[in-house]
């Protein structure tokens, strides 16, 4: 079945941001989850250290993933997802979003964050501890928009420091990647 390449997110700033930090931190031998994979360009790239596996909600998505030789399951967020992971990389839908402004079709999973822009980022972060290996890192990409101290301190609650690794400069927003881990 082909894909239908309006529906899938297309790396833009965000994406690249994502991949220099993630490029940064894997190190060969990690078990690397990457939650709403999109285009699938960054899996694919880190496919060539190490193993990967990809998840999105959006079939568009999977199917152009698993194109570019991609381990791809359809699910939201972890459903589904029994092993743990050394790395869990995920570019979340983060703008907010009024019910009056949704498009009502598979790319707006990968934009709509809810009113706050935070709200697929909370049901992450609740859930992310269950499928990170205890000495696990999670590299998550948010926007100025977001609220970057909203974000930090939805993982703070949940048992989790942050660090910022990366950041730019993208038209009317600043974009971050935090390096999220366990508290010690």
């Amino acid at each position: 079945m082909p894909y239908n390449s309006s529906q899938v997110y297309q790396p833009d700033a965000d994406t690249f941001l994502l991949l220099d930090a993630a490029r940064a931190e894997v190190k060969p031998g990690d078990r690397v989850l990457e939650v709403g994979t999109g285009s699938g360009i960054i899996a694919a790239e880190l496919a060539g250290v190490t193993g990967v596996i990809a998840t999105d909600i959006n079939p568009h998505a999977g199917l152009c993933a698993r194109e570019k030789g991609i381990d791809v399951v359809r699910n939201d967020l972890f459903s589904g997802i029994r092993s743990t992971f050394d790395l869990i990389l995920f570019n979340p839908p983060y703008l907010p979003t009024l019910p009056e402004d949704r498009i009502d079709d598979w790319l707006e999973y990968a934009l709509d964050g809810g009113t706050t822009g935070r709200e697929v980022i909370e049901r992450f972060a609740e859930e992310a501890g269950r499928v990170l290996a205890p000495d696990g890192r999670i590299l998550l990409l948010i926007s100025s928009l977001t609220g970057l101290p909203e974000v930090r301190d939805i993982f703070y609650r949940q048992g989790f420091m942050s660090e910022i690794v990366a950041k730019a400069k993208v038209e009317d927003e600043n974009l971050y990647v935090l390096r999220i881990v366990r508290k010690n």
